[in-house]
């Protein structure tokens, strides 16, 4: 018989947190594989659990795979935990996840505490359309395009950010997205010194400047739909003109130029159709 993974989410800062369901996978497991073992020793006697752990990190997590698997093969019911809230949202686990789900194991959630949604029901901002994005890229070429394309991203956007550059990120992000753009930066979430900021992103940068502790998470307000372009329906009719010259089809010609005014197809269409193209 097969066993099963569970992956279980773990309190974020306050212990009474943790579900009774989590709880008891914590007691019932085979072995639990922590990102910490230090860390979580504590909540494990926390719950009076005495399972066995093994280590499961950024650095061992591709050499641990078959190891678990092994057991997992031998009907082991085995517990995924990360320091704190979920595994495998910007920890380690995902692999693990992966070659389960390759080799046909069952993995379970057990829900639980999560910084990135507490953040973005504390933010007030829109929650219907979300991304979460992890952490920003710390330099170079892949930061810079990772914030260009967060900059045209429309959802509501929650982000990890590391107290020690929490004021160059909400610098560049002001930089890149305007510095009026609507943001809240939430820190120490669920413990005692809780604290949800709202305002602009200058205005949050500014408030970081003064020192910022513990660990962070940003949500931002997505991009507004782009303007559209108040061409009248001659010059649209002239732009699709313009490429039809290059050999492009009509359709595609009136899909573009569409598309780059922020206009409907029909409309563009229609301009062409009344202009006799």
């Amino acid at each position: 018989m097969v066993g099963v993974l569970r992956v279980v989410a773990t309190p974020i800062g306050n212990l009474a947190d943790l579900s009774p369901r989590a709880a008891q996978t914590l007691c019932d497991a085979e072995v639990v594989l922590a990102e910490d073992t230090r860390h979580t020793g504590r909540l494990l006697a926390h719950v009076g659990s005495t399972v066995g752990q093994l280590s499961l990190h950024e650095h061992n997590e591709r050499d641990r795979i078959a190891q678990v698997l092994d057991r997992l093969a031998a009907g082991a019911m085995v517990a995924l935990v990360s320091d704190a809230g979920t595994p495998a949202i910007s920890d380690p686990g995902y692999r693990l996840v992966a070659a389960c789900v390759e080799a046909g194991v069952r993995v379970e959630a057990v829900p639980g505490p999560s910084a990135v949604l507490a953040a973005l029901v504390a933010s007030g901002l829109p929650t219907d359309r979300v991304c979460f994005d992890g952490f920003l890229p710390r330099k170079g070429r892949a930061r810079r395009e990772r914030l260009d394309e967060l900059a045209a991203e429309r959802r509501t956007m929650v982000l990890f950010v590391s107290p020690h550059r929490v004021v160059e990120d909400l610098t560049d992000l002001a930089s890149v997205m305007g510095e009026g753009r609507r943001a809240a930066l939430a820190r120490e979430l669920t413990k005692r010194h809780e604290e949800v900021r709202h305002g602009t992103l200058a205005e949050l940068a500014d408030l970081a400047a003064e020192g910022v502790r513990g660990e962070v998470t940003l949500v931002i307000e997505g991009a507004l739909p782009p303007a559209a372009d108040p061409a009248g329906a001659e010059e649209l009719v002239d732009r699709v003109r313009e490429l039809l010259a290059t050999g492009m089809g009509k359709k595609e010609a009136i899909a573009t130029v569409a598309r780059s005014a922020g206009r409907p197809k029909r409309e563009v269409y229609q301009a062409v159709v009344d202009a006799g193209s």
